[in-house]
């Protein structure tokens, strides 16, 4: 293992995720007040923009006859990592305060004020309330430091194939001379499809990266976008708190039709014309950066709840 794929394994690592959960049980929450004040050392604008995005509840919202009480949501039979990333924030709120979680991957926007951590992109959507969920799975960033120039002119893609819009794929381009495709999965597929699960670190010896929707959105595109590589996906369907919704095709990533048809016009234009590429890395690179700012995160999403609690009649 090289020092950039330990680097990565260090940031998967659920072990100080964990340890960190199990204190912030222990530990009293401080003042939500004190918290939000913080909203001071940044554009206020930027903060309530994101916020309304996320949380885009009108006032008078009902909650429905099914909520949860915060001070029981680490009882709520679903994965762990759900519970633990709703309860680092919740905590600072009042326990008798009641909400609607959703955890997992849902791709519907409920009939009721609910939180969860992804939502269809297209129509109302409004009672699909995100929140930075599953974060140590999905929010991983890398430091490329391979230059696009000195990247394969090729398209790789590793990932299970299970649902039918990835099958199509497969099956359109496995063995195109532009990608280097593979599943990780044997239960699916053709069985000359699977190949071993490949490091990040290969995957950033290419200029082009596919990511393509699962369940809801595509795991990878995060570490994509931080690095010196192109995310290569149709217009996304679901989102999550990494608003793919906001992405701009051609902008943010090189964007093929849902289809799938143009993808060698496509691939081929980037390889011809360089400059057109670099520019779409450095607005995928400047996107990740509102991400990474942890106490920035943490006061969005404790204003998010804070107006969830708001607008469902719950005054804090």
């Amino acid at each position: 293992m090289n020092l950039f794929d330990l680097e990565i394994a260090i940031q998967k690592n659920k072990l100080p995720y964990y340890i960190g959960n199990f204190l912030k049980r222990m530990l009293p929450a401080g003042a939500l007040a004190n918290r939000l004040r913080e909203i001071d050392n940044y554009g206020a604008a930027e903060i309530y923009d994101r916020v309304g995005y996320y949380n885009k509840l009108p006032m008078g919202s009902v909650l429905g006859d099914d909520p949860t009480a915060l001070k029981d949501i680490l009882k709520l039979k679903s994965p762990s990592a759900y519970r633990y990333d709703t309860f680092e924030y919740s905590r600072f709120f009042p326990g008798g305060l009641n909400a609607n979680f959703l955890f997992g991957d849902v791709i519907n926007t409920p009939e009721v004020p609910t939180i969860q951590k992804s939502r269809p992109v297209a129509g109302d959507n409004r009672n699909a309330v995100l929140l930075k969920l599953d974060k140590k799975r999905h929010y991983l960033f890398v430091k490329d430091k391979k230059p696009f120039i000195q990247k394969k002119d090729l398209l790789i893609g590793r990932s299970a194939v299970n649902q039918e819009h990835r099958v199509r794929f497969m099956e359109m381009y496995f063995n195109h001379p532009l990608c280097n495709l593979g599943q990780v999965n044997t239960n699916n597929g053709k069985p000359d499809w699977v190949k071993p699960k490949t490091p990040i670190s290969t995957h950033l010896d290419y200029k082009f990266i596919l990511s393509l929707e699962g369940w809801d959105v595509a795991t990878n595109l995060k570490w994509i976008m931080s690095s010196n590589s192109i995310a290569v996906m149709p217009k996304p369907k679901y989102e999550t708190w990494y608003m793919e919704g906001r992405l701009i095709p051609d902008h943010h990533y090189i964007c093929i039709k849902d289809d799938y048809s143009d993808l060698e016009e496509r691939l081929n234009h980037y390889i011809a014309h360089e400059q057109d590429a670099l520019t779409i890395i450095s607005n995928a690179n400047a996107w990740v950066k509102q991400f990474q700012d942890k106490r920035k995160e943490d006061l969005i999403s404790l204003l998010v709840l804070q107006k969830y609690f708001e607008c469902t009649g719950q005054p804090v």
